[in-house]
């Protein structure tokens, strides 16, 4: 996985998300099999975030762009294990994404490129599968109505949630 000429693009889509203009560039924690840590600095408080992209990406598009799963903790917001996903074109309007690790499934709701879980207690399951499993499939309908399907290797996850719980005191 290359994830420093991705971390730039990581966090232009961080920084846009959490509405903020002034973030340091991301410094890598380190990297954990098919995920990599990293911190920044965004209005003086620290952000730590993981990250990985899929080993598989399928669907019948002629363009798309960079794909991302991530998991973020925002102490001073007193969020942690916030899941998003990038999925590297707009999604169709209204619609869900599915998320399957082993025989746990998550539903996702979508905003433009991205999408989410409900709420905190979905981002603290959905968090705990990555860490215990060893692929998560996302499953999401763009604009145009194509299906496409990613696939993640969560090889090293545990690592990289260890990591960036250390670095911002989770």
């Amino acid at each position: 996985m290359v994830f420093k000429k991705t971390a730039l693009s990581v966090i232009s889509c961080l920084v846009l998300v959490s509405g903020s203009a002034i973030a340091e560039t991301p410094q890598l924690i380190g990297n954990y099999g098919d995920w990599a840590a990293y911190s920044f600095t965004e209005n003086g408080n620290k952000v730590c975030y993981m990250v990985s992209q899929p080993t598989k990406a399928e669907g019948n598009y002629t363009k798309r762009g960079d794909i991302f799963a991530l998991i973020t903790h925002r102490p001073s917001e007193k969020t942690e294990n916030v899941f998003s996903y990038i999925t590297g074109y707009t999604y169709k309007n209204g619609s869900d994404v599915t998320v399957t690790i082993g025989s746990d499934k998550y539903t996702l709701f979508t905003q433009k490129d991205m999408a989410w879980t409900p709420d905190q207690d979905t981002d603290n399951k959905l968090t705990d599968s990555i860490r215990k499993g060893s692929k998560l499939i996302v499953k999401g309908t763009s604009a145009r109505g194509t299906l496409t399907t990613d696939t993640f290797s969560l090889k090293g996850s545990g690592g990289a949630h260890d990591a960036i719980n250390k670095a911002c005191g989770v």
